[in-house]
C-alpha cells in the first residue's frame, strides 16, 4: 500500500516526473556555456573589436532577446492553455535552440563574425526562454501542492549540475589540452567554437526523456485557430481584471525587479570576470564550474525547505543571500576573494530561481497554468532588457564595476515587494 501511495504522488508516474526534471539538465548548458561563460567571454575577447564593445554588444543582444520573449510568452502561453498540449511547443523551441547553438561553430575570430554570433545567440536565447514557458507550465500538473517545491528544486539542481558536467567536459576535452582533439585548429579557436555544436548535441539527447516519457498536460483541446482566439480573449480578460489577481500581480511585480538583477549577473558575469580580473577562458570556466557546483547544491538543499517554509520565504532567502554576497564582490580587487564570494553566492542562486517557479505553480489558478507562466515569463522579461542595456551603457560611461553595481537596487526592491505577497493558490472565480 505504501509503495502504491508513493507511486501515486506524481501525475503520470515517476518516469513522467523524471523526464520532466531531466529537461533542466538538458537545456541548462545552453545558458551556462553559451550565454554566460564560454561564448560570452569568447565573443568579447576574440570576436568583437575590443572588450568594451563586446561587453556592450552582448548585453544589448541579451536585452533585445528578453524584450522579444516578453512580447511572445503571455500570448503563446494563453493559446497553449486552450490547445491540445504543451509538449509540441517545447519540441519546437528546443529544436530551434539546438539549431542556433550548432550555428555558433561558424563564429570565427574577428569582427567579421560579430553579426553571425549575435544572431545565433539571439535566436538561441529566445528559443530557450520560450521553451521554458511551456516547460514550467507542466509543473502544477505533475506534482501535488505538497511536492511542487521539491520537484522544482530537484529539477533546478539537475540543471546546475548539467551545466557543470558540460563545462567540465569542454574544459578538459577541448580547451585545456595542448593539442586539441579531432584535429581542431586552436589558432582558429575551433577548440572553443566546438562548444556550440557540443551543447546542441547535449540538449537534443537529454531532451528525449521529456519528449517520450513525460505525460503531456493537455489544454482545452481546441484547434490551433480556435485556441488562438480563446487564449487571446482570456489573456485580455485576465489583464483587464488584474485587480482580481492582486496577489499574483504583486508577486509578478516583485519578480520583475529581482529576476532582472539575477539575470543581468548571469548575462554579463563572465565578461565582468574577464575584464576586471583579467581572466582567460580557462579561469572563467573554473569560476563557472565553482558557481554551478554551489548553485546545484543550493537548489537541491533548499528544495525541501521550499515545501516546509514556503516558496516565498525560500525566494527571499535566496535574493537576500545574493545581495549580501554581491556587494563585497563589487568592492574586492582580490581574485581569491572574488572566487570565494562567487561560490557562496551560487548557493543562493538556485533557491531564488527554483522557488520562484514553484511559487508561481502554487498561485496559478487551475486551467490557466500556461497563461500564468506566460505572464510569469513576461514579468521576468518585460523589463529584462533594462538590466543588460543599463550595464551596456554604464560600462561605456564608468567601467565594469559601476555597471555591475546597477543590479543591487533591482534585488533590494524585488525583495521588499515580495514581502507583501501571500502564499496561497488563486481561485479563478474569486478575487484575491
Amino acid at each position: 500500500m505504501a509503495a502504491g501511495t508513493r507511486g501515486s504522488i506524481w501525475a503520470g508516474g515517476r518516469r513522467s516526473a523524471f523526464g520532466w526534471a531531466l529537461y533542466d539538465w538538458a537545456n541548462s548548458p545552453f545558458t551556462t556555456v553559451v550565454t554566460t561563460f564560454i561564448f560570452a567571454a569568447y565573443f568579447a575577447e576574440a570576436v568583437a573589436s575590443d572588450r568594451i564593445a563586446g561587453a556592450s554588444q552582448w548585453a544589448f543582444m541579451q536585452g533585445t532577446a528578453a524584450f522579444v520573449v516578453a512580447i511572445l510568452s503571455p500570448v503563446l502561453g494563453a493559446i497553449a492553455d486552450h490547445g491540445k498540449g504543451r509538449k509540441a511547443w517545447i519540441v519546437f523551441w528546443t529544436l530551434l535552440m539546438v539549431t542556433a547553438s550548432a550555428a555558433l561553430w561558424w563564429g570565427a575570430p574577428g569582427p567579421q563574425s560579430t553579426m553571425l554570433v549575435l544572431a545565433a545567440a539571439f535566436a538561441g536565447v529566445v528559443a530557450f526562454e520560450m521553451g521554458i514557458v511551456f516547460y514550467n507550465a507542466m509543473l502544477p500538473g505533475l506534482a501535488p501542492q505538497s511536492h511542487i517545491g521539491r520537484l522544482s528544486g530537484w529539477a533546478w539542481g539537475l540543471g546546475y549540475f548539467g551545466g557543470l558536467v558540460c563545462l567540465v567536459l569542454l574544459l578538459f576535452l577541448f580547451v585545456q589540452p595542448e593539442v586539441a582533439p579531432f584535429g581542431l585548429d586552436k589558432t582558429a579557436s575551433e577548440h572553443v567554437r566546438i562548444a556550440g555544436p557540443a551543447v546542441a548535441l547535449w540538449v537534443l539527447v537529454f531532451s528525449l526523456p521529456l519528449f517520450f516519457l513525460t505525460a503531456d498536460t493537455p489544454g482545452a483541446g481546441l484547434s490551433m485557430a480556435r485556441a488562438a482566439g480563446a487564449g487571446l480573449r482570456e489573456l485580455r480578460n485576465t489583464l483587464a481584471n488584474i485587480r482580481e489577481h492582486r496577489n499574483i500581480a504583486r508577486f509578478l511585480l516583485a519578480r520583475i525587479f529581482y529576476i532582472d538583477g539575477l539575470n543581468t549577473i548571469f548575462a554579463v558575469g563572465a565578461i565582468y570576470a574577464a575584464a576586471v580580473f583579467g581572466m582567460g577562458i580557462e579561469e572563467v570556466l573554473m569560476f563557472g564550474i565553482l558557481v554551478n557546483v554551489t548553485a546545484g547544491v543550493g537548489a537541491l538543499a533548499f528544495a525541501w525547505m521550499d515545501d516546509r517554509l514556503g516558496s516565498r520565504t525560500t525566494v527571499l532567502i535566496g535574493v537576500v543571500g545574493v545581495t549580501v554576497c554581491g556587494i563585497p564582490m563589487l568592492l574586492t580587487g582580490d581574485k581569491t576573494w572574488f572566487f570565494a564570494l562567487g561560490g557562496l553566492m551560487g548557493v543562493f542562486f538556485g533557491p531564488a530561481q527554483a522557488a520562484s517557479r514553484s511559487l508561481m505553480g502554487r498561485l496559478a489558478p487551475k486551467g490557466q497554468e500556461a497563461e500564468m507562466f506566460g505572464l510569469y515569463a513576461f514579468a521576468g522579461k518585460s523589463t529584462a532588457f533594462v538590466g543588460p542595456w543599463l550595464y551596456g551603457v554604464m560600462v561605456l560611461a564608468a567601467g565594469h564595476r559601476w555597471a555591475m553595481a546597477t543590479v543591487i537596487p533591482f534585488l533590494i526592491v524585488g525583495a521588499l515587494i515580495l514581502l507583501t505577497v501571500a502564499e496561497r493558490k488563486a481561485d479563478p472565480h474569486t478575487a484575491d
